[in-house]
């Protein structure tokens, strides 16, 4: 007797996108726990620091709109890999500046400039690759399980890099992250293909399953997958809650970001934990955000499926943001380091809830234009990130840190707000 084999290679390559998504925001967090040598080495201080965290992202919001054409033009295997080739090379050369270098500002400023311009294909290209393998009613958790590694990604570097930064030197933790880069670039590129039809390991079972769950036929199915995609920028921009969405995901970038590049330095500064204590704690909201992730796109899934998108996306998200500006306001607020640095991590897990939504319902919306539409939704959440690398430590001298989660807070309401604008269940293609 015969029977035909199930496969699920679409979730193996969707693991693949959560380990390249780690990588990702390993070589984008490196420079944060490194910041304290990188600064004494180069006479810094915080507030030059955080020009360099904002050149990273203001190149990764530069180029999203670039980013997304080319992962619908090009597909994402290729896209993703020769992504991961730049952000290699861009850490490489960062390991390389020699100690004393004249105008060492501008080279450290350039070079992550260079990186998030090459960052900005990671989730443009990872959009199209659900867009394509990826039915509708498993879109939540799969995006969950890649957005899952900015979390482990991120949590992960504190204890890792430290260790490597007290035993090696900072440059030793950049060597590391472009290694590791380099060979996950390899591994997608072997294995990932752009299209379910494409890949030798599909079966037909998978195949069915995959059209069925995006537009129902074959041919609609090719029609989306097809690499000379039409994309509706007539469309696209006469949408009236794309605004929101890109304001909601400033919000979500700010608030993120306070996490990525300035938490580490606080519990450290502000704290007054030692190195590795800093680095401890500093995992915890990491944590946070990948359990959350997942948590969040099975939710929002399962949502969808008995309430529909309107509250399987919309409304978890606006309920997640609302959860976290209570946790930054409270958590800024308490006297005990430790547990400050719980109550700020849960407000790190309830943003992270939200995650999901932001790219599901972009391909909800957009569906074959779905790369060009996220790359817009997610210029919105860099500038929000790279607004917050800069302006964070301005308020915190001037203010105090209270106020920088304060202000933290009421975006995060404002980002919860423009999720009850937005309307996932009228696509573009209606």
């Amino acid at each position: 007797m015969y029977f035909e084999r199930h496969t699920r290679v679409r979730f193996l390559l969707a693991f693949w996108l959560f380990v390249l998504s780690g990588v990702a925001f390993l070589d984008r967090t490196n420079i944060s726990i490194a910041g304290i040598q990188i600064s004494k080495e180069y006479g810094l201080g915080n507030q030059r620091l955080g020009w360099i965290f904002s050149a990273f992202l203001i190149g990764y919001a530069g180029f999203q709109l670039p980013a997304g054409w080319l992962a619908a033009r090009f597909g994402p295997r290729r896209v993703l890999t020769l992504g991961v080739l730049w952000w290699g090379i861009a850490t490489a050369l960062t390991a390389m500046l020699p100690s004393g270098i004249s105008h060492a500002v501008m080279l450290l400023i350039a070079i992550r400039f260079a990186l998030g311009a090459g960052e900005a294909v990671i989730y443009p290209a990872a959009n199209q690759f659900v867009a394509r393998w990826v039915p509708i009613r498993e879109r939540g958790f799969i995006n969950g399980l890649i957005f899952a590694g900015v979390g482990a990604g991120s949590g992960l570097t504190p204890p890792l890099l430290t260790w490597l930064i007290t035993h090696h030197g900072w440059r030793a933790a950049f060597w590391f992250s472009a290694i590791v880069g380099l060979v996950a670039g390899a591994i997608w590129w072997r294995y990932s293909r752009d299209t379910p039809e494409e890949h030798p390991d599909v079966g037909p079972l998978e195949l069915s399953e995959i059209h069925a769950g995006i537009n129902g036929t074959v041919q609609e199915h090719r029609a989306l997958s097809s690499e000379t995609v039409e994309i509706s920028w007539r469309a696209i921009f006469h949408r009236r809650d794309l605004p929101s969405l890109m304001i909601g995901y400033f919000s979500f970038g700010y608030v993120a970001w306070i996490f990525f590049s300035w938490f580490f330095l606080y519990m450290a500064q502000v704290r007054g934990f030692d190195l590795k204590s800093s680095a401890r704690y500093s995992m915890l909201p990491f944590l946070s955000m990948t359990i959350c992730c997942l948590a969040g796109g099975a939710i929002s899934d399962k949502l969808t499926d008995r309430y529909g998108l309107r509250i399987g996306r919309a409304g978890l998200a606006s309920v997640a943001l609302f959860a976290t500006a209570c946790f930054l306001v409270i958590g800024s607020m308490v006297h005990s380091p430790q547990l400050a640095g719980v109550i700020l991590a849960g407000g790190a897990g309830a943003l992270y809830l939200s995650q999901s939504s932001f790219w599901s319902v972009s391909i909800d919306i957009a569906g074959r234009s779905s790369g060009v539409f996220s790359s817009m939704v997610n210029m919105g959440g860099q500038i929000g990130g790279a607004v917050t690398a800069s302006l964070t430590p301005w308020i915190a001298q001037r203010f105090g840190w209270t106020t920088s989660f304060a202000l933290a807070a009421v975006l995060a309401v404002i980002g919860a707000l423009c999720w009850l604008t937005v309307h996932p269940e009228r696509p573009l293609d209606a």
